[in-house]
């Protein structure tokens, strides 16, 4: 049965549509409750989804708390965003080992099987699409976030609920996906538990027809369309982005550069948690017998000293600059790099700071200055 633009899977289908994925050779990653927070890792079976649960989050603050029904998808935005899988905060470039006199490099293996994304946010996805342009949209082309990224099956699960850090709709990527998925779910709880299912490629084509469903009617399509239109009017925070670029610009000499330097522990928080930092570094090591060197990239932030470190020393060794830069980037010379914000609005860096900074906060207080003269 070929499935049209809309179907409707109830949770058996879920479960069909994850088995699915695993038979056609794909390592299907999505949410687990695990260690005290929702995290991604690999899914053997859709049982292994967080049934019941969600997430609160304030700045500063994470916790998981139990709901009153058995929503699959009834969360945000962990601590983990899938850059981790795309580019992993550690990956070995080469190793070289001396075999006599003789040098032999080896690089290394790709993931044995192509990555299956189940349950990705809308605000994730367009983080995806910035790295997307990053790492392969110029001339210069990460190899490794290629090969990772080019097979990927995407599934999307639109928000029905926000968090209180959330300010997706701001920010032009959420609540709901509108493209570069191969399928989006919707997950309807009023009466029967089901899910409706966008088609959004012929790859999710063809997957959905080996899953069972029904064609979905107005009343679902409908039901759905209400739930993002709810989420859209509940978002926890808002960033008013019209002519934020140039206000931010204009007010590198603001005092609350001060202000929040003064509260900023510069511990990178921001940036691990964050689904479109880019920044790594190379560590080159061997071993003490002289016989094997490897060579790998790994994460790096610009609250490092190390990050801007240049002849003669760092650039930014201030807390002072080190926020101004990361904050001036994300918001304001992102856009002249790659045309777009490098802030999605996923909320994550306001709840895994340790001392509850909050971009959205912030960004406002920069901006109702001036210019640099009136500083």
């Amino acid at each position: 049965m070929k499935p049209s633009s809309d179907v409707l899977i109830t949770l058996d289908g879920l479960s069909g549509l994850v088995e699915t994925l695993r038979t056609r050779g794909y390592q299907v990653v999505g949410p687990k409750l695990r260690d005290g927070a929702i995290l991604y890792d690999e899914l053997s079976s859709a049982d292994e989804l967080p049934a019941g649960w969600t997430e609160t989050h304030d700045p500063g603050h994470y916790r998981v708390e139990r709901r009153d029904d058995e929503a699959r998808f009834g969360f945000t935005v962990g601590p983990h965003s899938w850059k981790q899988f795309l580019l992993p905060s550690r990956v070995r470039l080469w190793r070289a080992r001396l075999d006599g006199e003789v040098a032999e490099v080896e690089e290394e293996p790709p993931p044995a099987k192509p990555f299956a994304f189940f349950g990705v946010r809308s605000c994730d996805l367009a983080a995806i699409g910035i790295q997307d342009r990053v790492l392969t949209g110029g001339r210069y082309v990460d190899h490794d976030y290629a090969t990772r990224r080019a097979d990927a099956f995407i599934v999307v699960v639109d928000c029905a609920e926000p968090g209180r850090l959330c300010f997706c709709d701001s920010m032009g990527t959420g609540p709901s996906a509108e493209s570069g998925f191969d399928l989006a779910l919707t997950e309807l709880l009023d009466g029967e538990h089901r899910f409706l299912v966008r088609i959004g490629s012929a790859r999710g084509a063809e997957v959905m027809a080996d899953v069972p469903h029904d064609d979905a009617d107005p009343a679902d399509q409908g039901a759905a369309a209400a739930l993002v239109e709810n989420a859209r009017a509940s978002m926890g925070r808002t960033l008013d982005t019209e002519g934020l670029k140039e206000d931010i610009l204009a007010n590198l000499e603001h005092p609350r550069w001060d202000e929040v330097a003064d509260r900023c522990l510069s511990c990178g928080n921001c940036t691990l948690v964050c689904p479109t930092c880019f920044c790594v570094g190379v560590e080159d090591t061997a071993d003490l017998a002289g016989e094997t060197v490897e060579r790998n990239r790994v994460w790096n932030s610009c609250f490092s000293v190390d990050h801007s470190y240049v002849a003669g020393g760092s650039v930014r060794q201030s807390g002072r600059s080190r926020y101004r830069q990361w904050m001036t980037h994300k918001l304001a010379t992102w856009h002249d790099q790659f045309g777009t914000s490098g802030c999605v609005g996923c909320g994550r860096c306001i709840a895994w700071c340790p001392v509850g900074i909050d971009i959205t906060e912030e960004a406002a207080a920069v901006r109702e200055g001036t210019g640099d003269a009136n500083a």
